[in-house]
C-alpha cells in the first residue's frame, strides 16, 4: 500500500480526519463515492456538504458547542477554519455559505500534497485492507455497506428531517422584520414571520391535516428528539411549536408594536442572503403539501422554494458495545469510526469525532500513546457518551454540559454558583486544563487561545 492512512467518506468527519493526519505528515488516502453515487439527502457533488442546517450553532464559549468548536481549533481543525472563511451573519451562531464551505473543503483536501482521494463506493468491510483505517460513511451510509455492519457488528437507526429553503425574492417583506429575539447582538440576522392567533390556527390546522410521505412497510420511525419534524412536534399539543421552533417570546413586531401570537424564523442560507432556511420547519410532509401549508404564513404567501424538506434514515452503531474507548472497531481493531455513524449528533460533534480519530490514528503511526482528552474538556464529554454502558437504549448526543463533571464547590461567600455564570466557569476550566494537556502531550495549539 502506499498510504499510511486510509480514510472512508467525505464528509466532515472524513475530511477533518484527513487533513489533521496530511497535516501531521501521514500518506492519506480517502475514499468517497461522490459523484460517482450521491445520498438520498445530497445536493452537490462537493465534500463536506452540509445536507441539513447551514448552521454550526453557537459561537460562544459558554454554550457547550461553542467550546467545543474552541477545542477543535485549539487541536487544528480544519472544518472550523472553512466555516469561519466561509460565515455568514446570524448573530451569535456560526452559520456558512453551505456551497462556498463544501468547496472550500475539497479544495482543501485535493490540494494537499498528502492526500490522494479515490472515488470509490464501499460496499463491505471485508474491501478496507489490513491496515489502519477510519470509517466516516456518515448517517447516510450505503445501504450495501449498512446492511453489512448489521451483519457483523449490530447498528441502528432513527429518521431525520430537513427543512425548506426558500428564495429572498418570494417572501414579502411587508410581513416579515428583521431582528433578534430580546434584540440581542447580531440584530438583522434573521428575518422573522410573524402570524397572529387567527393565522396561526389556520396555519396549525393545515400542519396537522396535510398528507405525509409514507415510511417503507420495513421501516420503524424512531426520530431524533433534537431534531424532530415540525409535524410531530405540532401533534404532541397546540402549544408545542409555540414553546418550541415557532415561540414568539422576545419579539415586538414593528408593524403592530405587540408580540406576535407565533413567529417562524429565517435564516441565510448564503453570503448574498438570496436563499433562507426555514428554522425548525424541517418536516416529512409531501412537496405538494408543503407549498400549501408553509404558503399559509403571510409573509411566505408567494413564496418560492429552492429546496423543500424531506426525511431520511441515518445509520449509527451501538457506540457502547462496538467500540472501543479510542473509537476502535471492537470486531475489527484496524478500523476507527468517525462522525455520526459513530453515534454523535450534529456537524460540530462530528467533525470533532474525525478530528480524534485523525489524531489517534497519527499517534498510533509514530508509536505515541493515544489522546485521552482531560475529563473536563467537551472531547471528553463525546469520549463519554460513545462509552455509556449505562443508558440501556443508546441514541445519538449533542454534546452539552451534562457530559461534563459538575464544578467544585463554590468558594465559602456563594452558596453556589450562579446560573449565569455556569457555561463560563466549565468553559474557563476546560480550556485551562486543556492547554495544559497539549502541553504534556507535545501538541502545539493552532492558534493563540483566547481570554474567557
Amino acid at each position: 500500500m502506499s498510504y499510511d492512512l486510509l480514510v472512508i467518506g467525505g464528509g466532515l468527519a472524513g475530511c477533518e480526519a484527513a487533513l489533521l493526519a496530511a497535516d501531521q505528515g501521514l500518506e492519506v488516502e480517502l475514499w468517497e463515492m461522490k459523484p460517482l453515487r450521491q445520498t438520498p439527502a445530497s445536493q452537490s457533488p462537493f465534500l463536506g456538504e452540509l445536507v441539513c442546517s447551514n448552521s454550526l450553532r453557537s459561537l460562544n464559549p459558554a454554550n457547550a458547542v461553542g467550546l467545543l468548536k474552541l477545542e477543535m481549533s485549539l487541536l487544528g481543525s480544519q472544518v472550523v477554519a472553512a466555516a469561519y472563511a466561509t460565515q455568514v451573519r446570524a448573530g451569535q451562531a456560526l452559520a456558512v455559505d453551505r456551497l462556498a464551505f463544501a468547496r472550500l473543503m475539497q479544495d482543501k483536501v485535493d490540494s494537499h500534497p498528502n492526500i490522494k482521494r479515490q472515488v470509490r463506493l464501499l460496499q463491505s468491510l471485508q474491501e478496507i485492507p489490513h491496515a489502519p483505517a477510519i470509517l466516516a460513511t456518515g448517517p447516510l451510509t450505503h445501504e450495501t455497506l449498512a446492511q453489512d455492519l448489521a451483519r457483523h457488528t449490530s447498528n441502528l437507526h432513527f429518521y431525520d428531517a430537513v427543512a425548506p429553503v426558500v428564495t429572498a425574492d418570494s417572501i414579502d417583506l411587508d410581513k416579515a422584520f428583521w431582528g433578534e429575539r430580546y434584540g440581542q447582538p447580531g440584530q438583522g440576522d434573521y428575518l422573522n414571520c410573524p402570524m397572529n392567533k387567527e393565522e396561526w390556527e389556520t396555519f396549525y390546522q393545515a400542519l396537522l391535516a396535510a398528507p405525509q410521505v409514507p415510511l417503507h412497510d420495513f421501516e420503524e420511525a424512531k426520530y431524533f428528539e433534537g431534531c424532530l419534524p415540525l409535524e410531530i412536534m405540532a401533534a404532541r399539543g397546540p402549544r408545542t411549536l409555540l414553546f418550541g421552533p415557532m415561540k414568539p417570546v422576545g419579539f415586538i413586531d414593528p408593524q403592530t408594536g405587540r408580540r406576535p401570537y407565533a413567529v417562524l424564523q429565517l435564516r441565510k442560507e448564503d453570503v448574498r442572503g438570496q436563499l433562507f432556511n426555514m428554522v425548525g420547519c424541517q418536516t416529512k410532509l409531501t412537496h405538494g403539501a408543503q407549498l400549501q401549508v408553509f404558503r399559509l404564513i403571510p409573509a411566505l404567501a408567494k413564496a418560492s422554494f429552492s429546496r423543500l424538506g424531506s426525511i431520511h434514515r441515518n445509520t449509527f452503531l451501538h457506540a457502547p458495545s462496538m467500540l472501543d474507548a479510542n473509537l476502535r472497531l471492537r470486531a475489527f481493531p484496524h478500523i476507527r469510526v468517525a462522525g455520526q455513524l459513530a453515534g454523535v449528533e450534529g456537524y460540530v460533534e462530528s467533525a470533532a469525532c474525525g478530528l480524534w480519530a485523525g489524531w489517534n490514528s497519527v499517534r498510533s503511526h509514530y508509536g505515541l500513546p493515544e489522546l485521552s482528552f482531560p475529563s473536563t474538556t467537551a472531547f471528553a464529554g463525546l469520549a463519554s457518551h460513545l462509552q455509556n454502558q449505562i443508558t440501556a437504549d443508546f441514541q445519538p448526543s449533542n454534546i452539552t454540559w451534562g457530559l461534563l463533571p459538575p464544578l467544585p464547590p463554590p468558594p465559602p461567600h456563594l452558596r453556589k454558583w450562579p446560573k449565569k455564570d455556569k457555561g463560563q466557569n466549565l468553559a474557563k476550566r476546560a480550556l485551562h486544563d486543556l492547554l495544559a494537556w497539549m502541553a504534556e502531550n507535545n501538541i502545539k495549539p493552532a492558534h493563540h487561545p483566547p481570554e474567557l
